[in-house]
């Protein structure tokens, strides 16, 4: 199906996309902008790169290259010589050619514009203090490839479509390549909070903490690599384990987010060889909800619902 990407305008001046395919915008009218900064430069730390030579960053789905343009401003602001190495994963390679074409980044007073028009049309840049290369195709069969090459990322950007919309890209197979590619001192950000992309998380042996709002209610997600504490640790306790990195700690969870965790909701979205139609993605997990003794979420909602009253 071939897209009409006409430009909607959101809160901040920015524009985004209305995706037909999916059936969603590819950002809130919150502001598309702002969405970038706060949901995924700012979790993932990256004005650290003042203390870095070099970053290596992970986006998947690269869409209009808002995520990367974001990160870019951000490291560079604060350490103009840092190296910076990109891997984009994109499905559909028209989302950031149209991007350039209908002038996105204009109001942006952006310094980079010229290497995201290089990307979306070449789908590789090389600098002095930057290589960047889109790779275009399912992302399931791209993360295999970015693995096999041995790179591993400062962060990673986790930016789907909803897990409903797209559970291809939030199963407990896809999370778990993606945390083969996060360095051990890496920081991954995903808008969603939702529980089973949280357990999904939980599954690939990250430590999950909780982000601020932006542009909604709930929280986004931000994960780490645990490393034990001492010898015979609970790997299931997050009392006994820290994330390795040596950046500020991972933002708690809330009572009720943990609580969450322990319903039907946090049962994942499974895909075993990584090529599944979302369509069995969902039936899959419709079926094991089903079958699960875990607690209906209904009533985790009402329980919580009841207690902010």
């Amino acid at each position: 199906m071939k897209e009409n990407f006409t430009p909607e305008s959101t809160a901040d001046g920015s524009f985004t996309f209305f995706s037909q395919e999916f059936g969603e915008l590819f950002h809130s009218h919150y502001g598309a902008r702002q969405e970038s900064f706060l949901k995924f430069s700012v979790p993932t730390q990256l004005a650290f790169a003042a203390n870095k030579s070099n970053l290596r960053l992970l986006d998947v789905c690269y869409g209009l290259g808002y995520n990367t343009a974001a990160a870019l401003q951000t490291i560079w602001e604060v350490n103009p010589k840092c190296h910076v190495e990109v891997i984009g994963l994109e499905l559909n390679a028209a989302v950031p050619q149209a991007a350039i074409d209908r002038h996105l980044y204009d109001n942006w007073e952006y310094n980079y514009t010229q290497i995201l028009a290089q990307l979306a049309s070449e789908y590789q840049v090389v600098q002095d203090c930057l290589s960047a290369n889109l790779l275009i195709g399912d992302a399931r069969s791209t993360i295999q490839l970015v693995n096999k090459s041995g790179f591993k990322a400062d962060a990673i950007f986790l930016d789907p479509f909803s897990p409903p919309q797209c559970p291809q890209l939030w199963t407990v197979e896809f999370i778990q390549q993606l945390s083969f590619c996060l360095d051990l001192n890496g920081l991954l950000a995903t808008y969603s909070c939702a529980a089973a992309v949280r357990t999904a998380l939980k599954v690939a042996k990250l430590q999950i903490g909780s982000t601020p709002p932006v542009g909604r209610r709930a929280p986004g997600t931000v994960a780490a690599h645990l490393k034990e504490k001492g010898k015979g640790v609970d790997k299931e306790a997050n009392s006994t384990l820290s994330p390795v990195s040596s950046l500020s700690p991972l933002p708690p969870l809330s009572q009720a987010e943990k609580e969450h965790l322990l319903t039907r909701a946090a049962i994942p979205y499974r895909d075993p060889q990584l090529n599944d139609s979302a369509d069995n993605i969902l039936k899959r997990r419709q079926q094991e909800q089903q079958a699960s003794t875990l607690e209906p979420t209904s009533y985790w909602r009402k329980r919580w619902l009841s207690k902010s009253l």
